[in-house]
């Protein structure tokens, strides 16, 4: 799945849609944070976190990077815009489980296995999100 950005708008809504998933790791590390400060386990508290993020993500990506594209259902939009990105969201999750399995950094410091699976999901989810959530 290759990402052809030929023309200026196309340009900024990747870069758009890079700032929102800047925002969502934001949201993402703060949860996270919150969650392992209360004990959950680093898997559980990455799921719940993600979620909290994707939602943020769909609500900032729906009015700015895909303005034009409104659905006039927004639960619905919602639900596919969770459903397709769950390709992007299982290579994050992975990255992220095997970054803090693996490697002591990471464990230590789980906010670096955040930012790896999210760079790693971005492309994905952009194709996905532009090519069916937000056509």
């Amino acid at each position: 799945m290759m990402l052809r950005i030929n023309s200026h708008k196309s340009l900024e809504r990747f870069m758009l849609f890079s700032f929102v998933g800047t925002i969502g790791f934001v949201v993402d590390v703060a949860v996270l944070g919150g969650l392992l400060s209360l004990r959950i386990s680093p898997y559980i508290g990455q799921v719940v976190a993600y979620l909290v993020a994707a939602t943020v993500t769909w609500g900032l990506n729906r009015k700015y990077t895909f303005r034009s594209s409104k659905s006039h259902e927004p639960q619905r939009q919602l639900v596919v815009y969770l459903g397709v990105n769950v390709l992007g969201g299982a290579v994050n999750y992975g990255v992220y489980a095997i970054g803090i399995h693996f490697f002591s950094i990471i464990y230590l410091h789980p906010f670096l296995g955040v930012a790896l699976g999210s760079l790693s999901g971005l492309m994905i989810n952009f194709i996905m999100s532009k090519r069916i959530v937000f056509r």
